[in-house]
């Protein structure tokens, strides 16, 4: 077994607020993998103390625990468990009513001899390379879908838009302060004589393929493979340096929290 992870930070001047953690088995224990991307907040207020990058280290950390634990815990109630955790521990000093409460997108994968399990919450992505060569992505596209949307209303209400379908029934959905959300999440699971390697990317990577247009999810896999995260990673940021006011390539900001990690099992 081979694990590689790398992460960046959009900005220098910013806390990194993606999470990556890996476990390797053991006797007595399941590998597995988590990678969160924090939800950058708007500038302002927005009803907590501690921040985004304490959230996703503090639910990522405690959900690879809850991963490797209790083995046969489903990965829905394990995010389940590690939400209701995170959230009380800043419950009593934090609103964690308000819209914008901190929150992340989650992959997460858990493997024995037997199988591979995988859980995806937004728009982080997990590809998983099949042991005949094929690199399937697993995705949950729910905000994809509703960016069209978004893009026929006015301008100064796009954004207003995306967040009142941020967590709603017909919108998508990210790990904040409610557990629930967590049977919401794209689930599988997979023979593990069938799975060859698992890649996690976020959102600030996928830009490889999804902005960019550098090739699909399986040319992004054998880049990783081929040159690493660290020099997926820098692929990105060249895209990203040549285009900086977006007018190629229209994107939120320039440059993106970027985190990959790449495990062959």
């Amino acid at each position: 077994m081979r694990i590689q992870s790398a992460t960046e930070p959009g900005s220098p001047g910013r806390p990194n607020e993606d999470f990556a953690a890996t476990a390797t088995p053991t006797e007595v224990g399941d590998g597995a993998l988590v990678v969160l991307d924090g939800v950058t907040a708007p500038t302002g207020d927005f009803g907590c103390t501690h921040g985004v990058a304490w959230f996703s280290a503090r639910l990522g950390g405690t959900l690879l625990r809850a991963l490797t634990s209790a083995p046969a815990r489903p990965l829905t109630d394990a995010l389940a468990h590690a939400i209701e955790r995170t959230a009380d521990a800043h419950r009593g000093s934090c609103d964690l009513s308000h819209r914008r409460t901190p929150q992340a997108t989650v992959v997460c994968c858990r493997w024995n001899a037997g199988e591979v399990e995988y859980l995806v919450l937004s728009d982080s992505a997990l590809l998983v390379e099949e042991s005949t060569g094929v690199v399937r992505p697993v995705l949950d596209d729910r905000l994809d879908q509703l960016r069209p949307l978004a893009w026929r209303q006015p301008a100064e209400r796009r954004a207003a838009f995306v967040e009142a379908h941020r967590n709603a029934p017909d919108g998508f959905f990210t790990a904040a302060a409610d557990p629930a959300v967590a049977a919401r999440a794209v689930t599988g699971r997979l023979p593990r004589e069938r799975v060859s390697s698992l890649a996690a990317v976020t959102d600030g990577v996928g830009r490889w393929t999804e902005v960019f247009g550098l090739g699909d999810w399986s040319a992004l896999h054998r880049s990783l493979v081929e040159r690493g995260p660290a020099g997926l990673i820098a692929e990105v940021r060249a895209a990203e340096s040549a285009d900086p006011a977006g007018a190629a390539f229209p994107r939120g900001k320039t440059h993106d929290d970027a985190t990959a990690v790449l495990a062959v099992l």
